[in-house]
């Protein structure tokens, strides 16, 4: 009566053992093809436009062009160590490397995103990206950003880095406010740091500084001069004052310019230029550029 029982489970424990010699020998078959795969080309993708990086680059970097990769066997090719050696360079902001159904490597990259040019104080010269990293700057391509100097006492290592003075991270915050309105991104020319570690802003339309001081309160600040450039200097015009201090979020105090007659024949010569100051005017009239 015990029969039935055991040959069960003797016949459980055969399929079972079947089952088990079929997978290890499908395991065997595809290791044995994949070992048998080689790389037959190698397609790079890099989204947007291209600026410090191109497909050249990439392809520098990889040894595509010396078939270190292509004809290889796909077994012998290390996807992680491609991807580092791509996310080893500074321009190069995320890499991904992988292998398609065709037997191609597919490469994508985003490459970083300056948006600030910074010259210390000790003379040397990166990049600030949308994240507030450090970057170094590019043989093969410069960036057109908003550039700030002065007494910046930020160091550069040579290499990508995050912030190290408060000076700086006060300079990004301002910078990465101006390129996001359309107005003061158009009026802006650059940014400079004074000796009191202040912030002034340096305009393209008008001679005046405006002195912001730090990047407290910018929605308050910009919108201050907004309304400024709107009532004030419409009427006494813009050579009259040579320091606009919009530093204290409560109110705009215009410093006037002590101006002698041939600065005043300059200033008037400087206003006929209206092509770039009626495109400001056009900005500031525009309701829908204040900043609220």
């Amino acid at each position: 009566m015990f029969k039935k029982p055991i040959v069960k489970y003797i016949l459980i424990s055969l399929c079972w053992l079947i089952s088990l010699g079929g997978v290890v020998v499908l395991m065997s078959f595809i290791n044995i093809k994949k070992g048998e795969v080689i790389c037959k080309d190698v397609k790079v993708y890099i989204p947007g436009n291209q600026y410090f990086i191109d497909k050249q680059e990439i392809d520098n970097i990889l040894q595509v062009k010396s078939h270190t990769l292509i004809g290889r066997r796909m077994e012998d090719i290390n996807i992680q160590v491609l991807e580092s050696k791509l996310k080893a360079n500074p321009f190069i902001e995320t890499a991904s490397v992988y292998v398609d159904m065709d037997d191609v490597i597919r490469v994508e990259i985003t490459q970083r995103q300056p948006i600030l040019r910074i010259i210390n104080q000790f003379d040397q010269d990166f990049y600030v990206d949308s994240h507030g990293l450090k970057i170094p700057l590019s043989d093969n391509f410069t960036a057109r950003v908003l550039v700030a100097n002065g007494f910046i006492d930020e160091p550069f290592s040579g290499k990508v880095d995050t912030m190290h003075t408060d000076i700086a991270t006060q300079v990004y915050k301002t910078a990465d406010y101006i390129r996001r309105d359309s107005l003061w991104d158009a009026q802006i020319a650059q940014i400079y740091v004074n000796q009191a570690h202040e912030i002034e802003l340096i305009p393209r339309v008008g001679s005046q500084r405006i002195l912001l001081g730090n990047a407290d309160s910018l929605d308050a600040k910009f919108h201050n001069l907004l309304i400024f450039y709107k009532k004030a200097l419409p009427q006494v015009g813009w050579g009259m004052y040579k320091i606009i201090n919009i530093k204290y979020a409560n109110q705009v105090i215009g410093v006037k310019n002590q101006m002698t007659k041939q600065d005043s024949l300059a200033a008037i010569t400087a206003k006929k230029d209206s092509v770039i100051k009626n495109s400001i005017n056009n900005a500031i009239t525009d309701t829908s550029q204040i900043v609220k």
